[in-house]
């Protein structure tokens, strides 16, 4: 079928329109916004977004997201089914928010293999709410025809929203966490990262290597039990399945913001002396371990940090903890980490998950951190007074209590967009205040 070009502008790149108005995704972050689209969409790409649309269909799957595709988010969007055999959303890992399903047979069709986050949405006006690939109560008591019939229950979240307060600035007693990763503890989804789903996969055999200076594009280094760090002076690098033990202060160095390095299924020791896990941009960060560091990684220019699991911080002499850093950079993605500020084993709660200021760089720009799990911190997003940023947002995320004065400094921040209804205390689901 004859292919013509979306007109989407820059946020359209990748994104191919049939004559019949069907879509397919094939470019990473590609944002479709505002859109009347009669046909189908098949994402076949990671981080994809579509919000404030309409989809109407009459074959079978509205809007697929391909097996490998990771991060899909559709919101504020309306489909409409317009066969009685067609389906809406399949087939797992994706995010639903604010989705109405009409006239469809199937809604939002998900399994355990491949799970999906579900709020405030509707199927042929039934509300449904899935935490992670479980129905949470307002979902209709019948499955879901398509959905994983999973009978557990969890707390939905709420919609409405509350007005933002200052956090009280005395320190709360740290109260000891659930284990951290794989929703093991009360309030924390199964899909979340932890032992069993980040690092190097179990089983793994590993070939002992020193440190590493990696400078052929395209080169994939993977099996290896690095002692020593790792410079990265080329683009397209794949380093996976492999352990990083680095006793100096970066575990990575990437040389350029645009190298497009993709670290997987890599179990990093900052061995208590890394004072940036990885640095600076240009990078990726996927199902990653970091552990026993100072700071975990500095997001730069271009960098991800997506399904990673950070944990036991190591305190140094004079040192201001935090799990991630930027103090300048433009096009960051965080999500659906565990980021554990608050170290278990000292009862430390450190400075920060996610640390935001210009020190080093005259803004943070298009920044996104959604659907973590973060637990710890003075305040566990520090936002600093020099901050000069725009389209930095905050949604979907999930807090546990051992930080020492609040959730949040300064949610009112000039370029920066703190969702209330959506960035919830983990254990009751209720909005941070």
């Amino acid at each position: 079928m004859a292919l013509t070009t979306l007109g989407l502008g820059a946020a359209g790149v990748g994104v191919a329109v049939a004559k019949s108005g069907s879509v397919t995704v094939t470019k990473p972050g590609t944002v479709i916004d505002g859109q009347t689209i009669n046909g189908y969409v098949y994402v076949k790409a990671d981080n994809v977004t579509i919000r404030n649309s309409t989809i109407r269909y009459g074959g079978y799957h509205s809007v697929r997201v391909f097996e490998g595709a990771d991060g899909t988010r559709i919101e504020d969007t309306t489909i409409v089914c317009q066969e009685s055999k067609t389906n809406g959303i399949v087939f797992g890992n994706y995010t639903a928010v604010r989705v109405q399903l009409q006239g469809c047979r199937n809604g939002f069709m998900f399994s355990d293999a491949a799970p999906a986050t579900i709020i405030d949405s509707t199927w042929n006006g039934k509300a449904v709410n899935v935490d992670g690939g479980v129905t949470a109560p307002s979902a209709p008591t019948k499955p879901v025809p398509g959905t994983s019939p999973t009978p557990t229950a969890k707390p939905t979240p709420t919609a409405t929203p509350s007005a933002t307060s200052k956090p009280d600035p005395k320190p709360t007693k740290p109260v000891d966490p659930p284990p951290a990763g794989g929703g093991q503890g009360p309030g924390i989804p199964s899909s979340f990262p932890g032992p069993s789903n980040t690092g190097v996969p179990d089983g793994t055999a590993l070939k002992a290597s020193g440190g590493l200076t990696l400078s052929k594009a395209g080169q994939v280094v993977s099996g290896l039990d690095i002692k020593g760090c790792v410079t990265v002076n080329a683009k397209n690098v794949v380093i996976r399945n492999s352990k990083i033990s680095c006793g100096s202060n970066y575990s990575i160095r990437v040389s350029d913001a645009s190298a497009n390095l993709l670290v997987e299924n890599v179990t990093i020791d900052g061995q208590g002396k890394n004072s940036a896990t990885v640095c600076c941009g240009g990078y990726t960060l996927k199902k990653v371990e970091i552990f026993n560091t100072i700071d975990g990684p500095r997001l730069g220019n271009n960098s991800q940090v997506i399904d990673s699991w950070i944990h036991h911080l190591t305190r140094a002499s004079g040192s201001h903890n935090d799990a991630m850093q930027t103090t300048a950079g433009s096009n960051i993605v965080v999500r659906h980490n565990t980021i554990e500020a608050y170290n278990p084993d000292t009862k430390d709660p450190f400075n920060a998950c996610l640390m935001i200021g210009s020190t080093t760089g005259p803004s943070v720009t298009n920044l996104l951190y959604e659907q973590n799990y973060c637990n710890g911190g003075n305040y566990s997003i520090g936002v600093r007074e020099d901050l000069n940023g725009s389209g930095i947002v905050f949604r979907d995320n999930l807090f546990g209590r051992n930080f020492r004065y609040g959730v949040i400094a300064r949610p009112t921040q000039s370029g920066l967009s703190w969702q209330n209804s959506t960035n919830l205390f983990a254990d009751n689901r209720k909005p941070v205040k």
